[in-house]
């Protein structure tokens, strides 16, 4: 899949099938979705897009307002976000900065800069709540209209259910946060998984006899944290059974080397010999999400800490033996 920031780029395909949206998560619903993107761009010979925005619009909006409980968890970092649209056959991604000058533009300016002169829209694919333009204003309807007046279809795709659940990222949001993965398992069609380099830390695992493999954000509101039983991809020929904790660890100085922010700190249960103490570190691993255990907890010194890590050990392996 080729990934291109704004649509100003000589390699972008001078003719698309397009659907637009934010596309947290690529839920069953978003798959649902591409499907149909990718089977219409092959009737009519051109690749299929899918145009999305980051930051967030409601990032965007909430920083505006200077409210930042307005902002959405974040399901997938941008990384998984690209990963998974490839991996539905996605052709082509542009990626657009939602700024103020963007957020003003009036719908029929969109219409006409961006899909019709900027991307060269001969099919749009949109959802059933699908809004566009300044405050809004543009609908399905007034997209509808365009696509007569410039010659390019348009077509609404209605909700995706499964067992009687509109499938959507706010139900993904709402499930993690009830650390309900098997559910969130149903909505995503696979396990819920988080990828990124190995980075270094604090080197406090070492004294804990419990090293970790780091995966940083830049995003500080993710959908699911706590204290998860996982699996992870990327170090060997097989998944790695592990205990990971995704937060902020309450339990240190909010002023070390991590300054607070939040982090993926994933133990393997049994550690590859053949990688050596520092094998770890530079590596692009996906960890995979399986089974809250309990939400973070803040530690009494450094020996509740280390009892409470064992604890969690011990209840994961249980949690695996139990699966098989």
């Amino acid at each position: 899949m080729q990934i291109f920031r704004g649509f100003h780029h000589p390699q972008l395909a001078k003719a698309c099938a397009l659907t637009i949206g934010n596309f947290d998560g690529v839920h069953r619903g978003h798959q649902a979705m591409l499907a149909l993107l990718n089977s219409e761009a092959r009737h009519r010979g051109v690749p299929s897009c899918v145009m999305t925005f980051e930051p967030h619009p409601r990032d965007f909006f909430a920083a505006q307002h200077s409210q930042p409980d307005l902002a959405p968890a974040r399901i997938a970092t941008l990384r998984d976000k690209f990963n998974e649209l490839s991996a539905c056959g996605v052709d082509q991604c542009v990626v657009l900065p939602f700024n103020h000058a963007f957020a003003s533009q009036q719908p029929q300016a969109f219409i006409e800069e961006v899909l019709v002169k900027g991307l060269g829209v001969k099919y749009v694919l949109v959802g059933d709540d699908f809004r566009f333009g300044a405050k809004r204003a543009g609908d399905y309807a007034m997209l509808d209209a365009a696509g007569t007046s410039h010659g390019f279809d348009v077509a609404r795709m209605n909700s995706y259910e499964v067992k009687n659940l509109r499938v959507s990222s706010s139900a993904v949001r709402e499930a993690m946060g009830r650390g309900a993965m098997q559910e969130v398992a149903q909505l995503l069609g696979r396990p819920y998984a988080i990828s990124g380099h190995v980075v270094h830390g604090r080197k406090l695992g070492r004294e804990l006899n419990c090293r970790t493999l780091n995966l940083r954000f830049s995003h500080w509101k993710p959908a699911a944290s706590g204290i998860f039983v996982v699996q992870v991809h990327g170090l060997s020929d097989k998944p790695l059974a592990g205990v990971a904790n995704l937060g902020i660890r309450p339990s240190l100085d909010p002023t070390d080397v991590n300054g607070g922010r939040v982090l993926l700190e994933t133990h393997c249960l049994d550690w590859p010999t053949s990688l050596g103490a520092e094998g770890g570190y530079g590596k692009i691993i996906r960890v995979e999400l399986l089974h809250k255990l309990h939400d973070e907890l803040k530690y009494d010194g450094l020996d509740a800490l280390m009892q409470g890590i064992h604890k969690d050990c011990d209840d994961a392996r249980a949690w695996l033996a139990a699966r098989i």
